[in-house]
């Protein structure tokens, strides 16, 4: 049997808006938070409707509400429903890779990636970790990792959480610089892999890479 997919005056609640709890989140936030204005409404409507959530939610919330989120000067990368600078929506990101058509609920969501071939996706019983949680393909192990947090709580831990310490050993100086030219499209090809033994990251070869061929080389 076809799913039944929800239309858009379902999806978009005006009275209980999810938004303002993520709001609240940013105002409160001890990293870098910066919020990508979201694309024209057309365009907003279109990747909530693909993505089949509500408003309500603070995943719907960010979907209409913003072109995508980034984080500490730009190494998390949180997806929305597109800009400029973060070129990928939420489900155009996961088309292809999580699902092929809408209405089935997708055994995983990427929702999340950082610029080193990092990437955050809430499992959805297909990554075999942990239902409903956040997990992380942590590109040091070439494998996925339970955070423990569901969507809500990865994005408190991403605004104000201890970031840095998370990525304290694959970090180099001058690192913000070295991004803030970055693509959203793109992440950084270190070479050799993280996953490989030799040298700190400082000392390996990075360069931008298309994401989605980082994504093709490590998981599929």
């Amino acid at each position: 049997m076809a799913a039944v997919l929800k239309e858009l005056h379902e999806l978009i609640n005006r009275d209980d808006s999810g938004w303002q709890i993520v709001q609240g989140w940013v105002a409160a936030a001890k990293n870098t938070v910066e919020v990508l204005p979201p694309p024209d409404k057309a365009t907003r409507e279109k990747a909530l409707l693909s993505t089949q959530v509500t408003t309500r939610s603070p995943m719907g919330a960010v979907i209409y509400e913003t072109g995508g989120i980034l984080v500490d000067h730009g190494w998390i990368r949180i997806l929305g429903s597109g800009h400029s600078r973060l070129p990928r929506s939420l489900p155009d990101w996961n088309f292809g890779r999580s699902f092929s058509e809408s209405g089935p609920q997708p055994t995983f969501l990427l929702c999340a990636d950082d610029v080193i071939g990092g990437f955050f996706a809430i499992d959805g019983g297909g990554l075999g970790i942990a239902p409903g949680k956040v997990c992380f393909f942590a590109p040091d192990r070439l494998a996925w990792e339970n955070t423990n947090l569901g969507y809500s709580e990865f994005l408190v831990w991403c605004f104000q959480g201890d970031v840095a310490k998370f990525y304290e050993s694959q970090r180099w100086t001058g690192w913000e610089k070295e991004i803030a030219t970055l693509g959203g499209t793109d992440a950084l090809d270190i070479y050799p892999f993280l996953s490989a033994l030799g040298p700190p990251i400082s000392e390996r070869s990075r360069r931008p890479a298309p994401v989605a061929s980082i994504y093709k080389l490590h998981i599929g």
